[in-house]
């Protein structure tokens, strides 16, 4: 039955069980969301029945998206008060000046790499990963304003880049090393020769570890030749090679020939290896993708044995 909310009587308010249909989220979550952290706020009919708008459906949705992004639902809320929305995939839509939440990081961030203040980097960064999962904090805050000072020709951005990039590349070296293995299968990461930069290639090994494997990365200068000499040391379950450009002809024939070289498989992962992925089909190469939740997904999947190269 279709109902009016008292402020808006024109507009269309929805019974639970089709909230439910659009949105997924089963009744009991729907009424936690509501009565535990205040999420949603549906009227009620005189029979005492929660009747939800399309406003209260679509912060649902935005909800959902920001949990399966891993943010905790206890802090989805100052999230929601502040970031602009998502769109279906979970993705920030973007908006002029990066919009809401986005753009006070970005402001942090600004203020304290103009400045070379290495302090106040330092507790921006602090803060950013107390607050959102890693993926949020790299994809979202810290990458965006890399790639831009990267992009930036205007006399002084190359030396915040610098400033940004070793603050980055430092950080992550540590947060991979602290990570230990502990009985883990070990994944073997390194980057195609010219396809990547250091920093995406350690932020892609943050992104694939998970509690099931550890993430050894081989840095920009290690030896392609000596390669396959690593991993006999290593015995890794997986060699994850990692490109964020589309691969060349030859740089295809460099991963065709060492996966036949290796004693493990080989899985490509980074934008390269969705552009890729045609090239890649009916060879020994599996796809791991771009984003940090499907390439450590498919990660899981392969290291399983069901995914099909």
């Amino acid at each position: 039955m279709t109902a009016h909310s008292k402020g808006n009587p024109a507009e269309e308010l929805f019974p639970i069980r089709e909230v439910v249909r659009l949105t997924g989220v089963n009744p009991v979550t729907l009424r936690a969301w509501e009565r535990r952290y205040g999420l949603i706020q549906p009227v009620r009919t005189e029979g005492g029945h929660r009747q939800y708008s399309a406003t209260d459906i679509e912060t649902i949705r935005r909800i959902l998206a920001w949990t399966e992004r891993g943010v905790a639902v206890g802090k989805v809320g100052g999230v929601l008060a502040r970031a602009m929305p998502l769109d279906a995939e979970g993705s920030s839509t973007p908006g002029p000046g990066l919009g809401g939440e986005w753009q006070e990081w970005a402001t942090l961030l600004r203020h304290a790499i103009s400045a070379f203040d290495a302090d106040r980097l330092s507790q921006v960064y602090g803060h950013a990963f107390s607050t959102y999962p890693v993926e949020t904090v790299m994809q979202d805050i810290f990458l965006p304003i890399w790639r831009d000072l990267l992009d930036d020709r205007r006399f002084g951005r190359a030396s915040q880049w610098v400033f940004l990039d070793a603050f980055l590349r430092a950080r992550i070296w540590q947060r991979l090393q602290l990570s230990g293995n502990g009985g883990k299968q070990r994944v073997l990461l390194a980057a195609i020769p010219k396809a990547t930069y250091e920093l995406e290639l350690l932020v892609a090994g943050l992104l694939l570890g998970n509690d099931e494997c550890v993430v050894t990365v081989l840095g920009p200068d290690q030896p392609q030749d000596e390669i396959s000499y690593v991993c006999d040391t290593l015995q890794p379950a997986i060699m994850v090679l990692f490109a964020h450009k589309p691969l060349t002809e030859a740089s295809l024939r460099h991963v065709l020939r060492m996966a036949g070289q290796l004693g493990c498989p080989v899985a490509l992962a980074g934008p390269g290896s969705v552009a890729s992925e045609a090239q890649l089909r009916g060879t020994v190469i599996a796809s791991l993708g771009a984003s940090g939740e499907v390439m450590q997904r498919r990660l899981l999947t392969f290291l399983s044995g069901a995914m099909d190269t």
